[in-house]
């Protein structure tokens, strides 16, 4: 049996800060992002405007020139195209909004480069075939189907229904940490040990909502080199579920309402402000 921490308010707060009168751009984290897809733009458009609102100070898009191009309506302060990953960059955001049946060569090979690389990196959706082997620090996203089809991957044996013992498991294996995303988040590092994540609603099991989550997760972890990346990716989380909570208007025992992501990623400012408060 895994033992399972409980992530809380508290524990949330400590990835959180009030930017100083010596901070600049830079040292707010600097959050890069290689997601969607010509077939998939809207995912490219969450997760930035997710990285933005979640803290970040500096965000890079670099993806086909008609995503670019739907990044920049949206989000104009963003800095995108081919090269806007070249420079100076503390987390990727990779994945979102892909399909890996039809990554280009040139596409895999560029992954790769990043995956090689000593930069942290957010691995979601259709870029998680490539984690296996990676060498950079990285953080796994998957759901229950993804990570069923990681699971097989790397061959680690069912579990049954005990999910933390699983992600255990395939974190090990991996040689990264796992966020087993559910309405109880699992996250697990590569030593074996769990934090568990409930602080969202029914209402976030919509389209998209885990494109916002990567790109939250990106800003958390820039915004906080060298901690631990479980512990950032569980603030982030955390910041996550109850930005949804607020934007579902669920506080405080009410039922809430229907939301999109773009809700939950315009609630991150609010999210921020209370745990601040």
């Amino acid at each position: 049996m895994v033992e399972v921490r409980e992530w809380t308010r508290s524990d949330t707060a400590r990835f959180l800060r009030v930017p100083t009168s010596d901070d600049d751009k830079y040292a707010r984290g600097v959050v890069a992002l290689r997601t969607g897809s010509p077939a998939y733009p809207g995912a490219a458009v969450l997760g930035v405007e997710a990285a933005w609102r979640a803290g970040a100070g500096f965000v890079r898009y670099v993806g086909a020139s008609r995503v670019a191009d739907a990044v920049l309506a949206r989000r104009p302060e963003t800095v995108a195209g081919p090269d806007a990953g070249g420079t100076r960059v503390d987390v990727w955001v990779i994945g979102s909004g892909t399909d890996p049946g039809e990554r280009s060569d040139t596409e895999t090979l560029a992954l790769r480069e990043i995956l090689s690389g000593s930069v942290t990196v957010i691995i979601d959706a259709g870029a998680l075939d490539l984690a296996p082997g990676t060498r950079a620090p990285f953080l796994v996203t998957p759901h229950a189907r993804e990570f069923s089809r990681l699971r097989e991957r790397l061959r680690v044996p069912s579990s049954g229904d005990d999910r933390a013992e699983a992600a255990s498991q395939v974190a090990a294996k991996i040689g990264g940490t796992v966020l087993l995303k559910g309405a109880r988040t699992l996250i697990a590092d590569p030593s074996g040990a769990v934090i568990a994540v409930e602080a969202g609603t029914g209402w976030l099991a919509t389209a998209g909502t885990g494109d916002v989550l990567a790109g939250a997760l990106g800003a958390v972890t820039a915004a906080n080199p060298g901690a631990s990346l479980a512990e950032a990716a569980a603030a982030g989380a955390w910041l996550h579920g109850h930005a949804a909570r607020i934007a579902a208007g669920v506080l405080e025992g009410a039922p809430g309402h229907p939301i999109v992501a773009m809700d939950v990623a315009d609630a991150l400012p609010s999210a921020i402000a209370d745990v601040l408060a």
